[in-house]
């Protein structure tokens, strides 16, 4: 499985959420693709200031601040 976590690398809650998921990822074993809004114009269009944001495919699974029950949720229904 692939989560995505669209960020920006000035952004300290962007680097908050990235260190939380860490051991979500050694439990789990996903993959974590995080993508910089500022390199990709349409990303930027699309979230600009609400980073980060954790995505499961379309699927928002939080933003601003990491949701540790919707996340357990989101993994307990697919793992």
């Amino acid at each position: 499985m692939k989560l995505t976590l669209y960020f920006r690398e000035y952004c300290s809650l962007c680097h908050q959420m990235r260190a939380e998921l860490a051991p979500w990822q050694q439990r789990y074993g996903f993959e974590l693709d995080v993508r910089d809004v500022d390199d990709d114009e349409t990303l930027l269009a699309r979230f600009d200031e609400r980073v980060p944001v954790l995505m499961d495919g379309d699927t928002e699974l939080c933003h601003y601040h990491l949701d540790t029950g919707r996340l357990a949720a989101h993994l307990g229904e697919i793992g």
